[in-house]
């Protein structure tokens, strides 16, 4: 153990923890911006600097590991001095507009500016004249909002393997840009939204439609409908002051209804609705050879958009399902307005999603707009639901909870697991294992697949075969297993997995891209058990015994894999330029 004294008091630490870390320890805070959890330290914003009494160095907290013998200050007058000069030179390069940023109120350089008591502008402000890149309608990019901390290049590069971001020029002109500096609709992006959810300040946020969406709800001849998903039950408390993970689905589809909306749905739904058409699908390729094994998940968006530019010979084994908010939007315009007799053409569908990937999916092809109009009108993150709901006046802690429309409401616990990692894969063993066997189990858990290793494999015996299974999360892990697919393909050796489940956020899509800020392993994992809990509370554990799919099935789909059901519910893949010219 290393022994060291900060401000005094004496600490003890593993070898290799930072100074930052270690003041931790007791009870020391450290000002950072370039620094966060899932990242490694950068140094690169020079705001947590702390002085070694020995030799009278300023040091990097962040960045310099704690030796034995030590003796550090981190608050003293020239310490607080250089902090507050290094905000003082941000904010000369920041743009004034706090009250219309997306981030007011949760801005990082903002919270330490007022920290500091920094309550005017003290150097000329060159803030740079760069416009606005709305192209992806996914993210929105304002390079002059950057303080150049690097966390967005690092998690596009290093953590989701995709290199759209990079700086460009050098020294003061120093910002951030797509790689080559072209509209960031043309270069590798694959919408993730990672880069906007571990952005301290403005530079990257999610491309909001929540005034589109007010419009819609104003306009008196339209039958607007929503529908949430899976993660955004547990997350969007974090805006309104509850712990991490509560789940508050009642008090979601309250508000909803309070904000106007026709009907309330639940993305639940179509996840169950996937499981079924998903796990006959592999039914068909593991026990009838009809279609190429190992199948691979296809409701993320992100990851669909990271395999047509960069795996396209993994097409023959994506699952052709739609993602779940799409397969309810499409339903929507279809069984629904049939069942209600509502006018399809007056309905317009919303989607509260995790993602902000989905915002491009809705329009990804013609295959989203099945239902004759595009099947999903517009997609909103979970941070653009809480802003809306402030803004309705809606006492969110206070409300109570509400029903959902069970006709496209009604779910399993197999259907809300699908907002964490490995969740998908776990709810289509269940369906999948009693469609081969025709039995029940009597276990439903399949721990496996659960937790946050980047990577997880599992070997299951079903009916006397063994199923070789893989979860990845987080795009920059993906790279593992297309590799061993594409090994054992290449030397005609036995497939490594005969199912794989893909995530491109960290955590799934309780650490989407929308999601609220400040997410870390910590908070990925407060998200998942309330998710998690959900399930074993529920009345229904799979996604076969759900009533109103079997209904839905009887009354309309007629079976999985329907001619009716492919036309509705399935999609096609083409291959995608990585730079668009």
């Amino acid at each position: 153990m290393i022994k060291l004294q900060i401000n005094g008091m004496a600490v003890e630490v593993a070898p290799g923890t930072s100074v930052y870390e270690a003041a931790k320890k007791v009870s020391v805070k450290i000002p950072v911006l370039c620094k966060h959890p899932d990242l490694d330290h950068t140094a690169a914003c020079g705001i947590c600097v702390v002085r070694n009494k020995q030799n009278g160095r300023m040091l990097r907290a962040c960045s310099t590991p704690a030796d034995n013998g030590m003796d550090l200050s981190t608050e003293d007058p020239e310490i607080v001095q250089t902090r507050r000069s290094v905000l003082e030179l941000m904010l000369s390069k920041h743009p004034n507009e706090c009250l219309t940023c997306h981030r007011n109120q949760n801005c990082e350089l903002q919270t330490l500016a007022a920290d500091f008591n920094i309550h005017r502008e003290v150097l000329d402000n060159i803030t740079p004249e760069i416009p606005v890149d709305e192209s992806t309608k996914a993210v929105t990019l304002d390079a002059r909002k950057c303080i150049s901390c690097g966390r967005c290049i690092q998690v596009c590069q290093e953590n989701q393997n995709v290199w759209a971001l990079s700086f460009v020029d050098r020294g003061i002109k120093t910002r951030i840009a797509a790689a080559g500096d072209i509209p960031l609709a043309e270069s590798p992006c694959v919408r993730c939204g990672q880069c906007s959810a571990h952005c301290p300040t403005g530079a990257i946020v999610e491309y909001d439609e929540s005034e589109a969406t007010w419009e819609l709800l104003r306009n008196p001849d339209l039958y607007c409908v929503v529908q949430i998903a899976p993660a955004v039950r547990v997350a969007i408390g974090e805006a309104f002051g509850f712990p991490a993970g509560t789940n508050l689905t009642g008090k979601t589809y309250a508000a909803l209804r309070r904000m106007g909306f026709k009907a309330v749905f639940d993305t639940n739904f179509g996840a169950d609705l996937t499981i079924i058409e998903e796990g006959t699908e592999f039914i068909q390729r593991f026990a009838h050879g009809k279609g190429e094994l190992p199948l691979i998940t296809s409701c993320c968006p992100a990851w669909v958009d990271f395999m047509e530019k960069y795996h396209t010979d993994m097409m023959p084994h994506f699952s052709t399902c739609k993602s779940p908010h799409e397969m309810v939007g499409a339903l929507a315009k279809t069984y629904y307005a049939e069942k209600n007799k509502i006018d399809p053409k007056k309905i317009r569908v919303i989607s509260i999603m995790p993602c902000t990937a989905k915002k491009f999916e809705i329009q990804r092809s013609e295959d989203m707009s099945s239902s004759g109009t595009q099947d999903v009108d517009i997609s909103l993150t979970t941070r653009e639901l809480a802003r809306m709901i402030k803004q309705s006046g809606i006492d969110y802690q206070t409300i109570p909870e509400s029903q959902p429309d069970h006709v496209l409401g009604a779910y399993t616990g197999a259907g809300t697991i699908f907002g964490a990692t490995g969740g998908v894969m776990e709810a289509a063993l269940r369906t999948a294992v009693h469609l081969i066997t025709g039995e029940k189990l009597a276990k439903v858990e399949f721990e496996q697949t659960r937790g946050l290793q980047g990577v997880k494999e599992a070997k299951l015996m079903v009916a006397g075969q063994e199923v070789r299974i893989a979860v990845a999360h987080g795009l920059g892990n993906v790279e593992t297993v297309i590799k061993k697919i594409r090994e054992a393909k290449a030397k005609g050796e036995p497939l490594p997995y005969h199912f794989v489940e893909v995530m491109a956020c960290p955590g799934g899509c309780v650490g989407g891209g929308g999601q609220p800020y400040g997410v870390t392993d910590e908070l990925r994992l407060k998200r998942a058990k309330g998710l998690y809990s959900e399930d074993t509370a529920g009345i229904w554990r799979n996604s076969h015994d759900n009533p109103y799919i079997q209904e839905l099935y009887r009354d309309f789909l007629d079976k999985p894999l329907s001619e009716k059901s492919h036309h509705l519910l399935h999609t096609h893949y083409k291959s995608r330029p990585t730079y668009q010219r």
